[in-house]
């Protein structure tokens, strides 16, 4: 099993998540399939359908917040990295031959953070950053096989 890294935010937020869909979410679908069955044929019930697909939605939502949490590792948002990237990172890179800086969030697509795109710490330019400082010079090979570089311009 993989280690997931969250922010205690995250986390709880997973958590109140998977509370509200494990309880509320599964009685409100109930109602909603029992009251299409109410409407006769199955076969052609438009709400029926509707209401099993949500279900199905829902249960692989659970299971996927239950994963995650069952993996999870809270980063602790406070602590000395000694400017080294981390999980839980926000790092300013620079690409070769681009003048714009791009900020991203080293950790779990479950962070979610608004304006910042997320880099996960088992993907290759995750992997290519743990560990490095700001201004050092990180290259990496991309799933084509192409080779990148970026300047690592901030750690926070």
């Amino acid at each position: 099993m993989s280690e997931t890294h969250l922010s205690r935010q995250a986390h709880d937020r997973l958590r109140e998540e998977l509370e509200d869909l494990t309880t509320r979410g599964r009685v409100e679908i109930a109602r909603a399939i029992e009251a299409a069955r109410m409407l006769g044929d199955l076969s052609e019930n438009g709400d029926y359908h509707a209401a099993k697909d949500s279900q199905g939605k829902m249960e692989s939502r659970i299971r996927h917040i239950e994963r995650v949490l069952s993996q999870a590792s809270i980063v602790d948002d406070d602590a000395d990295t000694g400017g080294k990237v981390v999980a839980g990172s926000t790092v300013s890179l620079r690409y070769e031959g681009d003048d714009e800086v791009e900020r991203y969030l080293v950790g779990s697509i479950e962070e979610r953070v608004e304006g910042v795109t997320i880099i996960t710490p088992g993907s290759l330019l995750g992997q290519a950053l743990l560990g490095r400082k700001t201004g050092e010079q990180v290259e990496y090979e991309t799933p084509t096989g192409a080779t990148l570089k970026v300047e690592i311009v901030d750690v926070a």
